[in-house]
């Protein structure tokens, strides 16, 4: 038996050290209750291949709920190694020497050089390829588990709100039973009222007994509740099913509670005894808070 919330928060810190620095990271997911599955990331510039990792695999654990995930990565040095190349420095200082010796321009400063095209290169060596890819797969690995852990801390949340449902279950079928109880009392009390009503407004009734009898089966009829507790033990019977299943449940279960709820809207407005019309809002409050719950549930 599972149930998974939609609510949950998980975090995983990492670091990568390789020959190009030290690199941290701190991945955090919060999901809460949705419709369907909506992922939204935020990462930093650079990593924007991370938005479709992440909605993959989350695609693949979650079925539904807002899912935010948020990566926070900082580095001690570039992912990439980075080296002077001396020759183009001498070529430009070459090429301008005679601009520089003349006084038509000043001599060069350090940080103009540096800026130059081909001065600074990036190394594409293997070494430098191998320490990227093993930063890369850290970091993956991180967030695949930092994932595992967002279900489970759901799955815990589902545990809890599984019990919840479970007491309300219990007391929709005792309510149920209650009102089964009474149903039968109806007819009873529809002829009596009728009778009473009667005698109040033309005294001696006996000559109009069969007629009393008639009148009352017809109200009978129309009051009888049978169907609606039908239905609802029929309903009861499929939540629980449900609530024992291993897929997403979440969508039946919202409808079974409309079903629920027309079931005890019918029986009060059926009923013709106080008892029951209690019996019927008593229905259609703990129905409320059934449904409420189940909002949460993926």
């Amino acid at each position: 038996m599972a149930l998974y919330s939609m609510t949950g928060f998980a975090r995983r810190d990492g670091r990568h050290s390789d020959d190009l620095g030290e690199t941290r990271w701190t991945i955090e997911v919060r999901s809460v209750n949705g419709r369907s599955l909506d992922v939204k990331c935020r990462y930093p510039a650079g990593y924007e291949h991370l938005d479709r990792l992440a909605k993959e695999l989350c695609k693949v654990k979650f079925q539904r709920g807002q899912i935010a995930v948020n990566f926070q990565i900082s580095t001690d040095a570039p992912r990439a190694a980075v080296t002077i190349n001396e020759s183009m420095i001498d070529f430009y200082l070459r090429a301008g020497d005679d601009l520089i010796k003349s006084g038509r321009v000043k001599p060069p400063r350090w940080d103009g050089l540096l800026s130059l095209r081909g001065v600074l290169e990036t190394a594409a060596d293997e070494d430098a390829a191998d320490d990227g890819r093993a930063f890369e797969a850290s970091l993956i690995d991180d967030l695949n588990s930092v994932l595992e852990d967002l279900k489970a801390a759901r799955g815990y949340e589902g545990e809890a709100l599984l019990h919840i449902l479970n007491h309300h279950m219990e007391t929709l079928t005792i309510a149920r039973h209650d009102a089964e109880a009474l149903a039968g009392q109806q007819l009873t009390h529809i002829r009596e009222r009728f009778e009473r009503r009667l005698t109040e407004i033309m005294g001696d009734t006996a000559e109009f007994h069969d007629r009393i009898l008639q009148e009352a089966a017809v109200l009978g009829v129309k009051a009888d509740v049978t169907e609606e507790l039908d239905r609802l033990r029929a309903h009861i019977e499929a939540a629980h099913a449900l609530l024992g299943a291993e897929t997403s449940q979440g969508r039946k279960l919202d409808f079974l509670a409309q079903e629920f709820m027309r079931e005890a809207n019918t029986l009060c407005s059926k009923s013709t005894l106080t008892e029951l019309t209690s019996i019927g809002l008593n229905l259609k409050s703990t129905i409320d808070q059934f449904r409420e719950q189940i909002q949460n549930v993926e």
